[in-house]
């Protein structure tokens, strides 16, 4: 799961959206220096990765891009599966995704004190080019993808998956709204443990 995911899934929590929203950016037990709800959205970041990762749907939609781009296979999945989120949106929440993610870039700026370096660096670009609601088109997706390739040194050309994912997109989808129907009953059980 990427971004919109990880935000989502946190629920109607600030501050526990902040932390899911950056623990990639939160090494072992570094997460103990922050605030309580802070703390439970990196913890909650960690098991949504964990079970995600584990999934056998999750693992058979990354199987497919696996031979072409290696590890990166499952970073290429992790933002075809929030396309499929914004793309359905509706589905999933009353408020637009326009206005869910104008939000949430207003409750970054807002805590702009707390983010992680790594975080604040990121911050510019990603409400520059609106990531969030940029993911609901193929558009969008591929554009995301570009940019994941300069990150990463253009490696694996991570936006030729493009074509995969317009080959199997009737797959994908399905793939993703069973995942996701499941992740989310584990999302809830796991905020109430935390």
């Amino acid at each position: 799961m990427n971004f919109l995911a990880h935000i989502y899934l946190s629920g109607d929590n600030d501050l526990l959206k902040i932390g899911n929203f950056m623990a990639d950016s939160i090494r072992g037990n570094r997460y103990l220096q922050y605030p309580d709800e802070i703390k439970k959205g990196i913890l909650l970041h960690r098991f949504i990765d964990t079970f995600t990762d584990a999934h056998l749907i999750y693992r058979k939609s990354k199987h497919r891009l696996h031979e072409k781009y290696g590890h990166y296979s499952g970073v290429i999945m992790d933002i075809v599966y929030d396309h499929f989120l914004a793309k359905n949106w509706n589905h999933y929440s009353d408020e637009k995704l326009e206005e869910y993610s104008d939000s949430f870039y207003k409750l970054l700026q807002a805590n702009y004190d707390i983010l992680t370096e790594k975080t604040k660096a990121m911050l510019p670009y990603m409400m520059g080019r609106n990531w969030l609601v940029s993911y609901a088109t193929l558009e969008g997706l591929e554009m995301i993808l570009f940019q994941m390739d300069h990150r990463t040194k253009n490696r694996v050309h991570m936006h030729e998956a493009i074509a995969e994912i317009r080959q199997y997109y009737t797959e994908f989808e399905e793939e993703f709204t069973l995942f996701f129907e499941e992740l989310e009953q584990h999302c809830i059980e796991k905020l109430k443990e935390l």
